[in-house]
This record gives structure tokens, C-alpha cells and sequence, in this order.
């Protein structure tokens, strides 16, 4: 599953630095997240940095419209990290 950075985003900064894929990027009114980059940290941590160093509750959620399997995010990290 990719995430997805919400309405609720601030634009504090935190993120951005924190993702390993550099998935993070500002969009046109807040931080976005590249659902063909989010591994959700799979291959680097145990959990999402982003979603562990952001001051908003729910700022930062599972993307609905991209699920992915432990197992795809996996494969996508292998992919990225060869690229």
C-alpha cells in the first residue's frame, strides 16, 4: 500500500527528508507522495518514517486507491534500489 499525505499536512518538512525512495515532493499546496516511489519504508525500516516523524494525527494514510501486498512493496523496493 502506498500512503497518501492529506488535506490535514501542514507543510512542516518533516517528511520530506525522512523517505529513504524519495517519494516525498511539495505539491501544489502541500507535500505529496509518488505512489510509484512509497514503499511504505519496506526494504529500509520496520515502519514508515514519514508517517512516524509527522506532528498531524492522520495527516498521513494508507492510499486507498494504490493497496499493495508486503510483497509488492518489496519487489517495487528491489526495483527502485536497482534503478
Amino acid at each position: 500500500m502506498s500512503l497518501k499525505i492529506t488535506h490535514r499536512c501542514i507543510n512542516c518538512d518533516m517528511c520530506e527528508p525522512e523517505c529513504p525512495n524519495e517519494a516525498i515532493s511539495m505539491g501544489f499546496e502541500t507535500y505529496q507522495i509518488d505512489p510509484s516511489r512509497c514503499t511504505e519504508c519496506v526494504g529500509y525500516y520496520d515502519h514508515s518514517t514519514c508517517q512516524r516523524v509527522c506532528p498531524i494525527d492522520n495527516a498521513i494514510i494508507i492510499d486507498p486507491d494504490h493497496i499493495e501486498t508486503e510483497a509488492q512493496l518489496l519487489a517495487k523496493f528491489t526495483t527502485l534500489k536497482k534503478g
